[in-house]
């Protein structure tokens, strides 16, 4: 039997990421529609999430510890994903497609859905507690944490709090949990991680804060 050719394998390689893409983009389609949002809101968010994954605004800046020593330089960027070196100071910036533009969307299904605020309250506290608990520091990189811990926690406690709002509920604690639990309660943590820049809201679009938001909707 004949090996396959380079372009064979080529051609097989941008089918299967166009299908990858087209399943993301899917998923992400679903969960936003099952948020009651208009076709016209979905590409808004979609293309806003997607250009602003790549941009980290700074906020200020945190002395961390001159004498950590990494095995690798850490490739950490602002604007563009630009790689900084560690000065020995640590820029906190929020990542417009992995926070701003899941808190904004937050706020609209807030007053949208007209979700109660002792309930959205609590389960925001709920979910930010179980994510401080799992999150952990990574030298070198920032707050890790599993992937499936907040949009499983959020979507439970959405259901359990308020089944008739459970998706967009499970949006709204599932972002904003992890922007506390894993990001502003683990500031301190940060000094000690050697990282030029920690960025809330992570990788981006579809991972970190976002997609546990998306996930959320999913499940719940």
């Amino acid at each position: 039997m004949r090996e396959p050719s380079f372009q064979q394998l080529l051609i097989l390689g941008l089918l299967l990421v166009g299908l990858l893409i087209f399943i993301q983009l899917g998923i992400f389609t679903l969960a936003l529609e099952k948020l009651g949002l208009s076709s016209h809101s979905i590409f808004l968010v979609l293309m806003t999430s997607l250009f602003g994954s790549a941009i980290n605004l700074p906020l200020f800046t945190i002395q961390g510890n001159p004498l950590i020593k990494l095995d690798r330089p850490p490739a950490h960027g602002l604007l563009l994903g630009r790689p900084l070196p560690y000065t020995g100071k640590t820029i906190i910036a929020i990542n417009m497609g992995g926070a701003l533009i899941p808190i904004l969307v937050s706020i609209y299904l807030i007053r949208l859905h007209q979700i109660s605020f002792p309930v959205f309250l609590s389960a925001i506290f709920i979910v930010s507690g179980i994510c401080y608990t799992f999150s952990r520091p990574i030298p070198g990189l920032g707050i890790g944490m599993p992937v499936f811990i907040a949009p499983i926690s959020a979507a439970l406690t959405a259901i359990l709090l308020a089944p008739e709002q459970s998706a967009s509920l499970a949006y709204v604690c599932g972002t904003i949990g992890v922007l506390i639990g894993a990001d502003l309660l683990r500031l301190n943590n940060i000094r000690d991680l050697g990282a030029p820049v920690a960025a809330i809201g992570g990788a981006g679009t579809f991972d970190g804060i976002f997609i546990t938001g998306i996930v959320a909707v999913l499940l719940a």
